[in-house]
Order: structure tokens, then sequence, then C-alpha cells
């Protein structure tokens, strides 16, 4: 029997995750945009017109009548699945191991430059930093003399999930930087991204003898910032997110996905119908495929640290109440006294400006950069070396050759 010259091709990936709910906001809006939901009108979309998006297609479930397919949404996603660039890139030795955690050295080229402790979010997988060949903001800077340490925190074993934040910060992150520390003969530069910003915060107020300059590049601080509504809907969350938080000790792929979705609901459908306009042989269509395979190749968040996030973060604002301790010891960016960088992308719809933007008047003489770019793209996107990877490079060796001859 001969194969069909039609038949689909195989299934690479998964994703987007979770696919349920974003064909189940798809089929919503569809349902929206086509005049049935009385609170909204092609074109414009918001929460409000989920529930009765939600009434109409369920009252035409029990009828048999089934919104229009979403064909663009379709074609993406099956392109997404069966497109043939996979990450090839190599690790770099680890040079440090704790647990699930380890940093990775990426040593420099030529010359002496600073040695910098990257630490990224505990939600996603830490090779966002160093996605794809020619598109890796730690080569990068490698190769023009910086020593980039890679802090990844690694898949949460045993242990880590009876980790709140404490254990992090005070725990996991302070010994890492001690050993960075060790190894480079002197203080390091701590650069946190997303929320691995926010524990950077804390942990160099905590310990000002291993840290030379601080770097925060997409860093929530504001939680309630520019919407505070939206916060406390977020947080509400938490109650129905208990029976998976107690049964596995932490907060799934899955469930960390539908969180984030919440955020942009209908951003995941956009994207995957421009990407099956896209040539698949393009620069923009692997660039695409390489994000993507990150996002959906996430960690889960431990139970303790879940709880943390959403009832203090997101809940009671507690950074900018200025109630959140570690250890025992409220975390002040104020009481910072160090070189600091701050990154707030302009159009960064996970961490919004208003949220990142405060830490540079709080830190006293942060220099703020605020790039034309979303909060990926500002790390790993086609533009990131103009958005990011040169002003940081650029502000880095400013702040060590001034520090040297100070």
């Amino acid at each position: 029997m001969t194969d069909r010259p039609d038949a689909p091709g195989p299934m690479r990936r998964r994703g987007p995750r979770p696919l349920a709910l974003h064909l189940t906001l798809a089929m919503l809006k569809s349902r929206a945009s086509n005049g049935d939901s009385p609170n909204s009108k092609p074109g414009s979309w918001s929460w409000s017109a989920i529930e009765p998006a939600i009434h109409a297609a369920l009252r035409d479930a029990a009828a048999e009548v089934l919104p229009p397919v979403d064909d663009g949404l379709i074609a993406g996603i099956a392109a997404y699945r069966r497109h043939p660039w996979s990450r090839d890139t190599i690790d770099p030795p680890a040079i440090w191991e704790e647990g699930g955690s380890r940093i990775l050295d990426y040593r420099p080229g030529p010359g002496a430059g600073p040695t910098v402790l990257f630490v990224p979010s505990l939600v996603n997988r830490a090779y966002v930093l160093d996605l794809m060949q020619g598109g890796s903001m730690l080569r990068f800077l490698a190769e023009r003399g910086v020593r980039p340490l890679l802090l990844d925190w690694g898949w949460p074993g045993e242990v880590e999930r009876g980790f709140v934040l404490t254990d992090y910060v005070a725990g996991r992150l302070e010994r890492a930087m001690a050993a960075a520390t060790a190894m480079s003969g002197g203080k390091v530069v701590l650069a946190g991204y997303c929320m691995g910003g926010t524990l950077a915060v804390a942990a160099a107020q905590r310990r000002p003898d291993l840290v030379g300059a601080l770097a925060l590049l997409a860093t929530p601080w504001n939680f309630h910032a520019p919407d505070r509504a939206q916060a406390l809907r977020t947080a509400a969350c938490l109650p129905l997110l208990e029976p998976a938080l107690g049964f596995g000790g932490t907060l799934p792929i899955d469930g960390l996905q539908a969180l984030f979705t919440l955020l942009d609901p209908f951003g995941v459908g956009d994207k995957y119908r421009a990407f099956a306009r896209l040539p698949t042989d393009s620069a923009r269509a692997r660039q695409f495929v390489a994000l993507e395979d990150w996002l959906n190749d996430g960690v889960p968040l431990v139970a303790g640290v879940a709880r943390d996030c959403l009832s203090r973060w997101y809940g009671d604002n507690a950074p900018t109440e200025g109630t959140w301790r570690i250890a025992g010891l409220p975390v002040r960016p104020s009481d910072l006294r160090l070189p600091t960088f701050v990154a707030v992308p302009a159009r960064d719809r996970i961490v919004p400006p208003e949220s990142a933007r405060p830490l540079a008047t709080l830190i006293p003489g942060a220099h703020l950069h605020e790039p034309s770019a979303g909060h990926i793209g500002m790390v790993a996107g086609t533009r990131a070396e103009s958005a990011l990877w040169q002003p940081l490079l650029d502000w880095l060796q400013t702040t060590i050759t001034r520090a040297d001859r100070g």
C-alpha cells in the first residue's frame, strides 16, 4: 500500500499551549465579531465580550450549530508543527551545580571584560538568552569580551518543590552569586530578566559584597500598573489552581501558559495567522519557530512560589507597597547603592512599562533604557541587537571602566 500524496506530515512539536484554550478563544472571538455579542464590535475586543460570547457558543452547541473554522489559525498551527527547524545550539560547560540548577559559562573572546551573572525567570527555560545560532545575546556579549554566566534554574525536583521565594533568593541564588564571584575573582554584574530581575533586586540588596552593578531587563515591580483590576483577577485565580498545586506540588506548564494568555487573550491567534503567510524557509519563520519552541518548552512553577506571586505580588502588590520580605527583611530598591541599568521595552504586554519603569526612579542614579520592542523581542527578536544587546554592552563597558578608574 502506497502513502497518500496528500498525507499530513509528522507532528514535530506541541503548541501553542494550552491548545484547547487558544482554539476556544478563537471561536469566541469569531462569534463576537460576527455580531452575536452585544458588547463587542468587529475589530474591537475586550474581556467584557467573553461572557455573552460563551453564552452564544453554548446555545449554538446545544443546537449543533458551530461557528466557522478559523482556517488561518489552523494553517498557522499546522505550519508551525511541521516546520523543519530545530535548535542545535550546544550548551557551554557548567561550572556550578546545585539540585536541578547550574551555571553555564559563556567565556569571552579577546579582551578582559566584566563577569555578568544572568538570572532568568523561574517560569521559562533559561535558553531564551541563547536562543539560536546568530540569535544569542550571551554569545554576542562573549564575542565582545564580556564573560556571561547563565543561571539555569532547571526543572524543579523533590527538593525545589518545597521552596518559597526566600529559598530561591536567600538560598540558591545567593549561593550561585557566591560561586560566580569566587570564579571571577571579584564582584559580578547581576542581570535579571523578567521575574529574574525582581529576584535580583532582593539578592543585590541582601549581598552587596557580591554585586558590583545591576541590570534589570523587563523586570516587573508595580504589579497593579497599569490595570489593578486585571492584576486582582489574576490573583483571584489562585483558589482555582489549588487542586493542581496540592496534587503535584507545582503549577503545571499549561496552567502557567493559561495565566499568560489572560494578559493578551487573542495575541496567540493573531501571530499564528500571520505566521501562516510567511515563507517556510524565511529567517522570520525560523525566528518565530525558535521562539515558539522556547515558549512551549516551559517548566512548572513550584507551589509555594506560585502562591507567593499570585497572592502577594498580584494580589497585594507587595513589592510596591514595601511589604515583600525575603528571609524576614523588606526588599527596598531605594536602599541599593550601585550602578544600575533598567531596560523597559515600550511594547511589552507581559510586563507593561508602567510596571517596570518605577525601578528606574526608586534606585538612585539608575540608567533608564526604553527600546521600541516587546518583552521577548528585546532579548531574542530580529532587532534585539540594536534594541538591547549593544546598549547593554555599551553600559557595561562604560560602567566597569568608570568603576576601575574610581
